[in-house]
């Protein structure tokens, strides 16, 4: 019999494949990083075919870590950076230019030119996003217009268009299956997500052909089935959602009110506002939690572009730390008479200022500013953005009577305590860390692991989510006034109007 469900979690560094047990319990791991290509200034691309063999060492790397084989494995869920797009060859499987990047800023002058078209409200009614160059319909617009023959390719069919869990299960499935799921398909900018159709006004916008947009399901379906000669053993793919999505999955956040936040590459809040499409008043973004059997959830989300990759830039960039674990310390350590603020608009601003244009800053720094106080600005940023990210939900969702939203979080940065406990103190709200923090990929692996029948349903799941630790606000109002005066401050002199 099948011990395991194995998920692939495709992120924005680095592939991950992980072995769940039968208990929900992660049993092995595999994880690889590759190469991040900046071809020009906010530019930001990946070789889809190193993505493929990261992923595929992954895979192979848990199974031999927990003695096992392809067979071993009941389903497979995946779940992936969102918004990334990758076209390739119908035929051959060939990509025809590297996949650009969520971070990719090349197509703001296009975003700008729809919006100067007076588009934006179209796509706003009928998708939930802006027109910003972080979704991927203008990147394959992009695409369409500058690699040379894709246009007439494109139009007869020959191309396809994925996000990477579609290029993904093409390659597992060896071509057979053209598919993915509502979740990323909500984040195109092509898709209709009242309809839960593509939309054929948008499309046409994008000047983007019908024939390429692959299939869209629910997040626990079927997928396809890889092929014997990829993996050794024919497995069933029966779960699939963007990152941020199977986040809120792992996170049990399966009513509405409920909220979860991922500190990763970049930082995304996920409200659950159950079947309400809510309409933001405050720029941030109406999608979809998920859709099961049919049913679509709706969420609001905040999308923060640079979270753990302020601590890399740390790291790759400026060479103050040799490795992320150090910076807790070092921010602990840091001269509190300092105020050095960190605006890490290193790739533009997302929710709530989407400006693509405005780039990084640093404020108040001095003649003692060292490793220990850039260290605590880096960490900080993540928290300020989170609470422009929560005041603009609760001016959005927060009805009167209902007590504060407690956030779950989850992704590498929350291993930091300390960067846990400055959270809880400048959101003045209480933030509770689970058990597994794999958040990402438990969430994935259930909408697959469930589908067969080898995990629980959604409730007896939701039951299962254990605390590690609740961080509960300790700073003074004064303090807390001030530093968030002080950030404030920071962002209006870091906007490309200012």
């Amino acid at each position: 019999m099948a011990k395991y469900v194995l998920a692939i979690d495709q992120g924005t560094t680095s592939s991950r494949a992980i072995l769940f047990d039968d208990k929900m319990q992660p049993v092995s791991t595999g994880q690889k990083e590759f190469t991040q290509h900046f071809p020009r200034s906010g530019w930001v691309e990946h070789d889809p075919e190193e993505i493929w063999q990261s992923v595929l060492w992954s895979i192979r790397e848990a199974l031999k870590k927990a003695s096992a084989e392809a067979s071993d494995v009941v389903s497979i869920g995946i779940t992936n950076q969102r918004e990334t797009v990758v076209v390739w060859d119908r035929e051959t499987g060939t990509p025809i230019h590297n996949a650009i990047v969520w971070q990719d800023r090349r197509t703001a002058n296009y975003c700008a030119k729809l919006k100067g078209q007076g588009l934006e409200k179209t796509f706003t009614r009928k998708t939930g996003l802006l027109l910003d160059p972080y979704f991927s319909g203008t990147k394959l617009s992009w695409m369409l217009a500058n690699v040379k023959g894709t246009r007439a390719k494109a139009a007869n069919g020959d191309l396809c268009f994925g996000t990477i869990d579609t290029f993904l299960i093409w390659r597992l499935t060896g071509g057979k299956s053209f598919a993915t799921d509502a979740t990323n398909a909500a984040r195109t900018l092509m898709f209709n997500i009242a309809t839960q159709e593509w939309d054929d006004e948008l499309t046409a916008i994008l000047r983007v052909p019908m024939a390429m947009l692959p299939e869209v399901k629910d997040c626990s379906d079927d997928f396809g089935v890889t092929d014997a000669a990829v993996l050794g053993a024919e497995v069933p793919i029966l779960g699939v959602a963007g990152d941020q999505h199977a986040a809120a999955i792992g996170q049990a956040c399966f009513e509405p009110g409920m909220l979860k936040s991922t500190y990763g590459t970049g930082c995304f809040a996920l409200l659950n506002t159950g079947k309400d499409m809510v309409r933001s008043k405050n720029r941030l973004l109406t999608t979809l939690a998920y859709r099961l059997n049919g049913e679509v959830t709706y969420a609001l989300e905040g999308s923060i572009f640079i979270a753990g990759a302020a601590v890399q830039w740390l790291r790759d960039g400026l060479k103050i730390i040799e490795s992320a674990s150090q910076t807790g310390a070092l921010a602990d350590a840091a001269d509190p008479a300092q105020e050095v603020y960190l605006v890490p608009a290193f790739t533009g601003l997302g929710a709530p200022y989407w400006d693509p244009d405005a780039r990084g800053a640093i404020f108040g720094l001095t003649r003692s500013t060292g490793p220990a106080e850039l260290s605590r600005a880096a960490l900080e940023a993540v928290c300020y953005q989170t609470r422009d990210l929560l005041d603009a939900m609760n001016k959005d969702w927060k009805r009167d009577g209902e007590e504060d939203t407690v956030l779950r979080v989850d992704g590498g940065m929350v291993a930091s305590d300390w960067t846990m406990q400055r959270l809880a103190d400048l959101l003045e709200a209480p933030v509770d860390r689970p058990r597994i923090l794999e958040t990402t990929a438990l969430g994935a692996a259930w909408l697959a692991a469930s589908r067969c029948g080898f995990w629980p349903d959604r409730d007896g799941f939701a039951r299962t989510w254990a605390l590690d630790r609740t961080f509960t606000p300790a700073m003074d109002e004064k303090t807390r006034r001030a530093k968030l005066k002080g950030w404030q401050n920071a962002v209006r002199r870091t906007l490309s109007d200012a």
